[in-house]
């Protein structure tokens, strides 16, 4: 890039303006250190896959989720569901604007949603888990916005896991934001997220993944090619159109035309983590008690406590901290 027509440019001010634009949280991250450590080593996805020019810098930014939906306990209500939509095309739109407002400072950006998975890893089985290309909570915590939890999911000293995220990169010559070196996250002794999941898919410090697509996807590609294959598989034209007139096919149509049980589904684990400060002022008196814990799920809290070898933590400690 030719420097003569690029402005002078702070990180402050960068964030100052996602700010303006929308975001809650903004933070930093330093490519060249994300390239250099990622999070999962047999399936690397780095800033420098995506760009071989502008990925300098990844800007995370980040929008609270809304708190009255929390508060409702079903996972999968679809209220939750379109809530979050709205506030993920909300993030989409003030990415995209923040994209823009770099180039007019002679910076190239490009966004990156949270979604965005790889095409090419796609291999005909729709059962298979397809991470995106980059991994938002990994580079949250790059970006100094917070530590990895007990689920592998980001948590934010303002508002615990519950945000939404998106990253732009640009070759833009800002100062990273520092990693926070102390976990906020109480693990085994806490286990709240692991008791509230209804799909029991959370582990030692990890998750299992395809597990939990099932409910953070309750209406994605899976189901839908699913559902086909059985309105297929038919043989009577008469049950055909039932199907095809049916509630899981009225959902699936919903879905989308909206990405609402698609692209996102169920957070019960968000709902009840009592890191942030929107917990004890906003959310304790209606998800404190949790009832899809069982004692079974306790015993494997107790078991975690007394794994001497710290389950997955050792490979993730970059991210959760001390």
């Amino acid at each position: 890039m030719v420097a003569v027509f690029q402005s002078p440019i702070t990180a402050d001010e960068v964030k100052t303006k996602a700010k303006e634009l929308g975001a809650d949280l903004a933070g930093i991250a330093d490519g060249a250190v994300m390239n250099a450590n990622p999070p999962y080593p047999d399936d690397p996805k780095t800033p420098a896959d995506i760009s071989d020019h502008d990925a300098d810098r990844v800007i995370v930014l980040m929008r609270r989720l809304s708190l009255g939906t929390s508060r409702i306990q079903a996972w999968d209500n679809r209220h939750k569901y379109y809530n979050d939509e709205l506030a993920i095309t909300a993030l989409e739109e003030t990415a995209l604007e923040l994209v823009l407002w770099l180039e007019e400072q002679g910076y190239p950006a490009l966004m990156v949603p949270p979604t965005h998975v790889d095409p090419w890893k796609y291999d005909g089985n729709p059962e298979t888990h397809l991470s995106p290309l980059l991994s938002m909570d990994h580079a949250a915590v790059e970006a100094g916005l917070g530590t990895l939890g007990l689920n592998l999911q980001i948590l934010t000293p303002e508002y615990g896991p519950r945000v939404m995220m998106i990253a732009v990169l640009t070759s833009a010559p800002l100062e990273p934001d520092t990693r926070m070196e102390n976990s906020l996250c109480g693990g085994p002794e806490c286990g709240r997220c692991l008791s509230a999941c209804p799909g029991d898919v959370i582990g030692h410090w990890q998750r299992d993944w395809p597990g939990c697509d099932a409910y953070r996807n309750p209406h994605g590609f899976k189901n839908l090619t699913d559902f086909l294959g059985n309105v297929i598989d038919q043989t009577d034209a008469e049950t055909q159109k039932k199907m095809i007139r049916s509630e899981d096919s009225f959902n699936l149509w919903q879905s989308i035309l909206r990405g609402a049980g698609a692209v996102l589904g169920c957070r019960r684990c968000q709902d009840v983590c009592p890191v942030g400060n929107d917990y004890e002022t906003m959310l304790k008196d209606a998800v404190d008690e949790i009832a899809e814990d069982t004692p079974e799920k306790q015993t494997r809290l107790k078991d975690m406590l007394a794994d001497s070898s710290n389950g997955n933590h050792a490979v993730q400690a970059r991210w959760i901290g001390e």
